[in-house]
């Protein structure tokens, strides 16, 4: 099942096994933290997708919160394929499903017809060309190569049905952008919380909650979570997320 510097890692807290390669992509915190912010409701009946998907990370863990069928949309054929072998690793393949598909292709035949989206999308600009990483497919996944944020939101805004949730993570550097792109869109922000890597540095990443023509009442600045103590450990809260130990 695995191929050239191909690993398996596990999702400690979901008890899953994932495919990874640091040649191609390996999931990190923010993918971790994004599954365990995202709702949904234990349901059969309910349509989720996880967009940006990369090696299915996200989308495996959302398997563990819901019986509904998941989606996973990924641009790039090589975390097609480690995703898709992730879920058959997993005996997951009556309820996840992996395409590859630029989300600019989506067709209209889906819009309207989402109750869940989770996105951890490319963070950076391209005006950021100095920070473009030379291995194509970090590039893509890190950077929007092939969707900006106003494309992405405008895309969400389609597919999610009226009071679809949307959940994303994000730089802290971009959340004003995210805020008015969202609300452009009306998608109203409803949760957010800041992630700090300590006490002592500034935030490096955000994860928002929005509801697609939602009220604009309710909204909801959550607590910041730190990530490691002053000693570089991870702090118990965190330690729950990642491997569900209390």
């Amino acid at each position: 099942m695995l191929k050239k510097n191909e690993r398996i890692d596990q999702l400690m807290q979901y008890n899953l096994e994932i495919i990874q390669s640091s040649d191609v992509f390996s999931f990190s915190l923010d993918a971790v933290l994004l599954g365990d912010f995202a709702k949904i409701r234990n349901r059969h009946d309910l349509k989720v997708v996880d967009l940006c998907s990369g090696n299915g990370a996200v989308a495996l863990m959302l398997s563990q919160k819901t019986k509904s069928p998941i989606y996973g949309i990924e641009i790039q054929p090589e975390l097609v394929d480690m995703a898709r072998r992730s879920v058959t690793l997993n005996k997951l393949d009556d309820q996840v499903t992996i395409v590859e598909r630029d989300l600019n292709d989506i067709s209209t035949d889906h819009y309207d017809s989402v109750d869940v989206i989770t996105c951890n999308p490319p963070y950076f600009p391209l005006e950021e060309k100095g920070h473009v990483n030379p291995n194509e497919h970090l590039a893509i996944a890190r950077h929007e190569i092939h969707v900006n944020l106003e494309q992405l939101i405008f895309k969400i805004s389609k597919m999610l049905k009226m009071n679809g949730k949307v959940y994303l993570v994000h730089r802290p550097d971009r959340f004003l952008e995210l805020m008015d792109e969202m609300r452009k869109q009306n998608i109203m922000p409803k949760r957010v919380q800041f992630i700090y890597p300590n006490e002592s540095q500034n935030a490096n990443m955000v994860l928002v909650e929005g509801i697609n023509k939602g009220k604009v009442a309710g909204f909801q600045m959550l607590p910041p979570l730190y990530v490691h103590d002053e000693h570089g450990e991870y702090r118990p809260e965190v330690r729950k997320i990642l491997y569900g130990e209390e």
